[in-house]
């Protein structure tokens, strides 16, 4: 009897135990999966739109999202970072503020076993393809290199192209990859321009009320040292719309005296390129949740991603559309249709 007894106890313990164990190796499908999130801030619409676009994805996919806004300052994104770690997240998504001093916070999440998904910016530390499984967002020369490229095809469309040609620069966040690679790629392409010159170059630090400060110092050095200048490279939309204020009161025609470059191709850009204030903007898609939910996705099937996920882009105008329509769209066609 007695042995019966203890087959009974054993039969229901390993039931028992295989009732508790169904939870933990249940297929990702049957429970909700926390994913952390450390944003930079809401610097610019670009940023804003990144935002509402894993916002929506996460919760389209029903994932238990963990948000931080850093407010650009990197010590509350490693506070970040760490708190996901305490509060036990599955996943991590992640745009560095700047690229370097991630070292140490990235080895500990690598030592608690969650994996990270780096978008639109990337860390720079030792062996770092170790502690990400996967980069997704633009390729941030290439960018640098399309906006050299129109302004080149630009100046030979309107018969320039052999003029002395002054450029200012308003640069991105000093030390972001965005500000380092475009910066890179615009002058991979123009330093083949002997008649090109990048006169002055500033950080506006992505945002519209920096830009124009900077803008109004490159006029009034410019005016000082009796030159003109002839173009602005601006590393976002958001610099070049404050640009376009500081052109505006200066008594110039931003878009004719000025020709104006922005990155991003956010929906005040093109705006402003149908007013003719701005030029061109190359865009830089910032609705990567989705990408960023497929990604989760495919590690939960036990996938490798690839180390880079490029997002797709176009580059918008209201003149080289209609001589070169294999590489540029005409931003007054969807304008109204942009959603950030």
């Amino acid at each position: 009897m007695k042995k019966l007894i203890s087959i009974f106890v054993v039969v229901i313990m390993v039931f028992s135990l295989a009732a508790c164990g169904g939870g933990a190796s249940a297929p990702a499908a049957d429970r909700q999966l926390k994913v952390g999130f450390a944003q930079i801030g809401s610097e610019s619409d670009w940023r804003v739109g990144s935002t509402n676009s894993i916002r929506q994805a996460c919760e389209e996919a029903g994932y238990e999202l963990l948000f931080v806004d850093a407010n650009q300052q990197q010590n509350l994104q490693v506070q970040a970072l760490r708190d996901f770690i305490t509060q036990g997240v599955d996943y991590i998504g992640f745009s560095p503020v700047v690229e370097t001093g991630w070292d140490q916070v990235m080895k500990e999440i690598k030592d608690a076993g969650i994996p990270v998904i780096m978008l639109d910016r990337n860390i720079d530390m030792p062996n770092r393809d170790d502690f990400y499984e996967s980069w997704i967002g633009a390729n941030f020369v290439h960018e640098g290199e399309r906006a050299a490229t129109w302004l080149i095809e630009y100046l030979e469309h309107i018969g320039r192209a052999d003029e002395n040609i002054n450029i200012v620069e308003l640069q991105g966040t000093v030390g972001s990859s965005p500000a380092i690679d475009r910066k890179t790629g615009f002058e991979n392409i123009i330093n083949s321009k002997s008649n090109f010159t990048i006169s002055q170059s500033q950080t506006g630090d992505f945002t519209t009320e920096l830009g124009k400060e900077v803008m109004e110092s490159f006029l009034t050095r410019a005016q000082a040292d009796g030159v003109k200048i002839d173009v602005l490279f601006a590393h976002n939309d958001g610099m070049a719309l404050g640009a376009i204020q500081a052109i505006r009161e200066a008594g110039l025609k931003p878009g004719d005296d000025i020709i104006v470059i922005g990155i991003d191709a956010v929906k005040l850009a093109f705006e402003a390129i149908v007013a003719g204030d701005q030029n061109v903007t190359i865009e830089c898609s910032p609705l990567l949740g989705p990408q960023f939910v497929e990604s989760i996705q495919a590690l939960e099937r036990g996938e490798t991603l690839p180390k880079i996920i490029y997002s797709n882009y176009d580059d918008y105008d209201e003149t080289l559309y209609a001589v070169f329509p294999d590489k540029y769209l005409k931003a007054s066609d969807y304008v109204d249709s942009r959603v950030y």
